[in-house]
């Protein structure tokens, strides 16, 4: 299946919404997309649909955070990434993620924040953010927050917890 993973249009907004709805059984993402998409943390660069066949089929969003520690730093939030059920696990997802950190490289983030399954991005190169001692807000498994330097030694040194912007939080 050929597979173009592209940024976001405003006429893709109404499909995101499907897919995302689709892929987790519920409308929270397909909302928090939108929310996000109107806050002060959305990059439009970054703001990604799968198309195959000319249909949107898939969207992942890395939003701006901040995480406060010590010091305050910028990192990326990678959530949601969706996939509409009939073509989960066909490598779509995998190619979304390897496009959006070669974008945020390309764009100068330099690390990454994710809360999900451990086997599913641990391949990718993320690991427990534990390991920089940054935290989650709330309680998570420790296994299921993870982050990555997208530049080495990004994350040494630094230390905190996510601070989520305003849109994340369910109106």
């Amino acid at each position: 299946m050929n597979v173009l993973i592209r940024k976001e249009e405003k006429k893709d907004y109404k499909d995101i919404y499907l897919v995302n709805k689709l892929a987790f059984g519920q409308e929270n993402e397909s909302r928090l997309v939108e929310r996000i998409r109107e806050g002060s943390s959305f990059i439009p660069e970054l703001s990604l649909v799968a198309e195959a066949s000319g249909k949107v089929v898939g969207h992942i969003l890395f939003s701006e955070i901040k995480i406060s520690g010590s010091s305050v730093f910028k990192s990326l939030m990678l959530a949601p990434i969706a996939v509409i059920p009939g073509l989960q696990r066909r490598g779509i997802g995998t190619k979304m993620i390897k496009s959006g950190m070669e974008l945020a490289t390309e764009l100068g983030y330099d690390s990454i924040v994710v809360v999900g399954h451990k086997d599913y991005y641990l391949r990718f190169g993320f690991k427990r953010a534990s390991q920089w001692d940054i935290k989650f807000p709330f309680e998570v498994p420790d296994e299921a927050f993870m982050a990555i330097e997208l530049a080495g030694g990004a994350l040494e040194g630094k230390s905190g917890t996510v601070i989520y912007p305003d849109e994340f939080k369910e109106e």
